[in-house]
């Protein structure tokens, strides 16, 4: 199935498995993201999705599809580890969920996807929606090549306390819906109970609110929320699936309790203390710190009045968790890429980079954090982040040198998913 449609000047492709052959993409230079090189004359042969060699060019095979980019820089498809695609963002409005419909929502799912795409972002980790499963079906329907998406691996919903950063909150009693509070528990039982219907619903992995949230009305970032037994209990559940889970945490109390309970990665970690980071060094535990977002929603949120709890929250937040990052990356602490894209419009993920180089990585560390260690992080180091023959064919063009400019990656020429190019 190929549809093409054009919105603006950029044509669009929907990548269908029925779409696979042999593709021979001929790179300017090639980042190689395991050594570091950039390495020019490079061609990758991507069959059947996959690839299939990486080497000096020489002729294409007869029946490939040849894409020249040897104008551009070559690397591969970025990931994103902390997306919200399949959910309507809260703004001014906190009810603004509950007002858009299935049918709506779904289509703003769709255009997220397209967006985050086409920005370079060709997998993504969505680590929750209000909508029980609307994730699940967004992934599913880029996957059969419906609609224009990367790669989703999906959370199905939030596990959280009542009344926690992971509800919608403000509003009057009984006036959320059950299919928005799917994974409200009190108690460890209820968390194993949970966590074992949104595997059954499709979920990927699990996401645990630790602690209060800056975007929730009536929680604090640093007030712990699930406690340590019902954390433990969902991580036994993701283990029996071979799956992980991961935990929204800023406090820096939530944050030991996660790690303490097993989890993959801790979200945000904006409140993290030098215990903290020692426990995640030691544990091997990511941290995917959203370290752009806060200036956006100081600028944005203040000129569309967001609500005040947010805008006060936000600016206790921002500065210390940049702080903790720069002590991260000193301490060699594991770091993915993750954004929380829709609180920033989709598709302005690459923005990041830039912060993650001003406050201490490298701009080869920061890639690596948005390719092979976020590939690691998701437990699918064989086929996303490299371009490692038989992983799939994800790879992005680029202007310019990203180990220089970080910020050529904000402005992304080409994308190629799964062999077929889609910009």
């Amino acid at each position: 199935m190929r549809f093409l449609t054009a919105l603006g000047a950029i044509p669009l492709l929907i990548v269908s498995p029925a779409l696979a052959g042999t593709t021979y993409v001929q790179a300017g230079r090639l980042l190689d993201v395991e050594s570091g090189r950039l390495v020019s004359g490079q061609c990758i042969t991507i069959t059947d999705e996959r690839v299939k060699a990486v080497g000096r060019c020489s002729r294409p095979p007869a029946d490939a599809t040849v894409i020249d980019w040897r104008a551009y820089t070559v690397l591969p498809g970025l990931i994103d580890l902390h997306t919200h695609l399949a959910d309507v963002g809260q703004g001014a409005d906190v009810a603004e969920p509950i007002k858009t419909g299935p049918a709506e929502t779904a289509f703003i799912g769709a255009k997220n996807a397209r967006d985050t795409l086409l920005a370079g972002f060709t997998a993504v980790r969505d680590v929750g929606t209000f909508r029980v499963f609307s994730d699940v079906k967004l992934r599913d329907a880029i996957a059969k090549g419906l609609i224009a998406g990367p790669r989703m691996l999906v959370a199905g919903t939030y596990l959280t306390i009542p009344g926690g950063g992971g509800e919608i909150n403000g509003l009057p009693a009984g006036s959320v819906p059950p299919e928005m509070r799917f994974g409200v528990v009190t108690n460890a039982a209820e968390a194993r109970d949970k966590a074992e219907a949104l595997f059954a619903g499709g979920a990927d992995f699990l996401k645990l609110i630790a602690t209060g949230a800056v975007l929730a009305i009536g929680t604090e970032p640093g007030q712990p929320e699930l406690t340590e037994e019902e954390m433990h209990a969902a991580v036994e559940v993701a283990r029996t699936h071979n799956s992980y889970a991961t935990a929204h945490a800023h406090g820096a109390t939530g944050i030991k309790s996660a790690i303490r309970a097993g989890v993959r990665s801790i979200e945000h970690a904006s409140l993290i203390d030098d215990e903290g980071l020692a426990m995640a060094k030691a544990a091997g535990v990511w941290l995917v710190m959203d370290v752009y977002n806060g200036d956006y929603i100081e600028e944005v949120g203040t000129k569309e009045g967001w609500p005040a709890e947010y805008l006060r929250k936000n600016r206790e937040t921002t500065d210390v968790q940049r702080e903790g990052f720069t002590k991260a990356v000193r301490m060699g602490v594991k770091i993915g890429f993750g954004t929380d894209s829709g609180v920033y419009p989709h598709g302005l993920n690459a923005r990041q980079f830039a912060y993650m180089v001003r406050f201490g990585m490298t701009p080869l560390a920061a890639i690596r954090a948005a390719t092979i260690e976020a590939a690691k992080l998701t437990m699918r180091e064989n086929d996303i982040g490299s371009l490692a023959p038989g992983h799939f064919g994800d790879l992005i063009a680029v202007k310019g040198d990203p180990l220089r400019n970080i910020r050529t990656l904000e402005a992304v020429e080409g994308v190629i998913k799964g062999g077929v190019r889609v910009k």
